[in-house]
């Protein structure tokens, strides 16, 4: 019974993690970033910087421009460049 305890534990304090973080929350396809955290420009740095890692470019999809508000973006291929 105790063995079920501790691995039920980690779980549980796990499942409280789950959610966008203070940084960029995303994939390759895109992510938000918490408007509150960071300015438009500095926002828009670290879009660029995450869809780079997928080799791709960083589109804005949505800003909401309030306290709880994220910015959103989709990461895209480049049009111009042939593949």
């Amino acid at each position: 019974m105790p063995s079920r305890w501790l691995l039920l534990a980690p779980a549980l304090l796990l499942c409280g993690c789950a959610g966008p973080g203070p940084d960029v929350t995303g994939n390759d396809t895109g992510g938000i970033i918490p408007y509150a955290n960071f300015t438009r420009a500095e926002a828009r740095d670290l879009a660029a910087n995450h869809c780079a890692m997928y080799g791709k470019l960083a589109h804005a999809r949505s800003v909401d421009a309030r306290y709880g508000g994220y910015y959103s973006f989709a990461c895209v291929f480049d049009r111009r460049t042939r593949y």
